[in-house]
């Protein structure tokens, strides 16, 4: 199954007391809809899922659904590292009209692979909803292996992975191993590219917040067969993915969302807004892209 090639995972804006601003999210999906977001992941970790009460994660769902309205496929986030709870989580956004859920691979207990292939087996088994697993281990502690994702790919409802794990080897390895229906994203904006050039589907994307138009435009060209403009538009965008991780994510997109107008408010404990130094760096390259490509 293929949610189009270029994702978003959308932060969550908050209000100057630190609440889910509603109004601020109504734009802010306006605002990723006509800059080239093919659809949308909610309450993801670029969302702020982990400092989420259970309510306002529903909330949030609904509200989105709603906004967003058919126009492209949502994605919920309803991954944790209990399984029973996720199922539940799931079973509940079932009625929300949301196109699919993602799955993040079980942080801090460190499960075994057969550990991790019962917790998705299990989720999977009880919904009928699309599954997009979700493998990044730099956050989780754990490396979901090629091997374990390409025997969950058997699973019918288990459809795409959101790998984040850098490696190249193993993503060729998964691409090619498991059914032509089933599709590899990119969850580094920086391997957009690469990956593309070994056969995933497209990118889940933080930069496109920023720079969504002209991510799009890099994978038309590469998909055109134009790979010498595409990879120079790669160059030209790398730096600006970069600084948009200086600090730990969201918070540099949510900065630089504030920077070109887009109000998404501040991030919430225990992560911290960026420092003058970060903040330098991050309008620096912003600036730069800007002059390019006329971005914000």
């Amino acid at each position: 199954m293929n949610f189009g090639r270029l994702i978003t995972a959308m932060v969550t804006p908050f209000n100057e007391t630190g609440q889910i601003d509603y109004e601020k999210t109504e734009k802010l999906v306006e605002y990723l809809l006509a800059n080239g977001t093919e659809a949308i992941v909610v309450n993801g970790t670029t969302g702020e899922s982990p400092t989420l009460t259970h309510e306002e994660k529903l909330q949030l769902i609904q509200y989105v659904v709603k906004v967003v309205n058919k126009r492209v496929p949502i994605i919920a986030g309803t991954g944790s590292n209990n399984t029973y709870a996720s199922l539940e989580l799931t079973k509940q956004v079932e009625s929300f009209g949301v196109d699919a859920i993602m799955l993040v691979c079980p942080y801090y207990n460190k499960p075994s692979q057969r550990g991790i292939y019962e917790h998705f087996k299990t989720i999977a088994e009880a919904t009928k909803l699309p599954i997009m697993l979700y493998n990044i281990p730099g956050r989780t502690g754990v490396n979901m292996l090629p091997e374990t994702i390409i025997e969950l790919a058997k699973i019918n409802n288990i459809v795409c992975v959101k790998e984040a794990s850098g490696n190249l080897d193993a993503m060729t390895k998964i691409i090619r191993e498991t059914p032509s229906n089933f599709s590899l994203y990119s969850g580094d904006d920086s391997l957009t590219l690469p990956i593309l050039a070994i056969g995933g589907a497209g990118v889940v994307s933080v930069a496109s917040h920023i720079i969504g138009k002209e991510m799009q435009q890099m994978i038309f060209q590469f998909l055109s067969g134009n790979v010498v403009d595409a990879a120079y538009q790669h160059q030209d965008l790398l730096p600006l993915m970069q600084s948009l991780f200086i600090a730990p994510n969201p918070t540099p997109v949510k900065a630089a969302l504030n920077y070109v107008g887009i109000d998404t408010g501040s991030v919430r404990l225990p992560l911290v807004p960026l420092t003058e130094t970060e903040e330098k760096v991050l309008k620096e390259e912003l600036y730069k892209v800007k002059q390019t490509y006329n971005v914000g």
